[in-house]
């Protein structure tokens, strides 16, 4: 086949413990999915049917070694979301609650990196959120462990500290919806393929970064992430 154009470069994350690389295909975000964080967003945590956005593959930053992110341009209000990342690795349309690990290649560490100044304004006119998250270079997301040697991550503590002060703090146990219902959920609507991802939510403590920032979240268990904030013109 012979194509017009350039094909765009394929997205990949690497795999912890051996020399595979994961091909990302689509990036599902889960909204308000931990209580505390719902409550300082200014919503009700009450456990109604969840919702999602999406990410483009783009929006992927190798972070399985130090990397670093440039503030983006039309935004005041850049902002982390620490967050459970789940790599799909087998198709399924329709899944049920209980077969849903099946579906699972493996998880990351992971952030959902946010304009918040556009986020909310679009929220508050009813339109896209678009703008606010899902933009180049706005999901760095750590080495995939495969769940056939980590396990199916049921508790874990998830933690976010910015220049070495800790501001996010909770257990992935406190997800309303938990990993297996949310892969059960998105299938209904869509069935999902090998290579898409799913961020499972953040929790509370949500708060803006600036350039030179220095990132650093973890996961029980997994591989850390080490994000730097770059300025527009690149350097920290």
């Amino acid at each position: 086949m012979k194509l017009a154009i350039e094909a765009p470069p394929l997205h990949t994350l690497p795999v912890s413990g051996i020399d595979l690389s994961f091909p990302v295909n689509r990036v599902y975000c889960v909204g308000r999915n931990y209580a505390a964080h719902a409550r300082e967003m200014g919503k009700d945590p009450d456990r109604d049917p969840p919702f999602f956005f999406m990410k483009p593959a783009a929006a992927i930053v190798d972070a399985s070694r130090p990397a670093s992110v440039r503030y983006p341009s039309m935004t005041k209000d850049y902002q982390h979301e620490i967050e459970l990342v789940v790599a799909i690795g087998k198709r399924g349309a329709n899944i049920a609650s209980a077969d849903a690990l099946d579906h699972v290649y493996g998880y990351a560490v992971g952030l959902d990196m946010t304009r918040r100044d556009l986020q909310l304004e679009a929220r508050d006119k009813g339109r896209p959120w678009e703008f606010g998250k899902s933009f180049a270079h706005s999901a760095p997301i750590g080495a995939i462990h495969r769940a056939t040697e980590s396990g199916h991550l049921q508790t874990a503590a998830i933690t976010l500290s910015v220049n070495g002060k800790l501001r996010q703090s909770s257990d992935i146990a406190k997800l309303i919806w938990s990993v297996s219902e949310c892969i059960a959920y998105v299938s209904q609507y869509d069935a999902l393929e090998s290579g898409d991802v799913i961020m499972t939510g953040t929790p509370e403590g949500v708060g803006s970064v600036v350039a030179g920032d220095r990132l650093l979240g973890e996961i029980a268990g997994l591989s850390g992430i080490d994000v730097t904030i770059e300025n527009a013109s690149g350097t920290a």
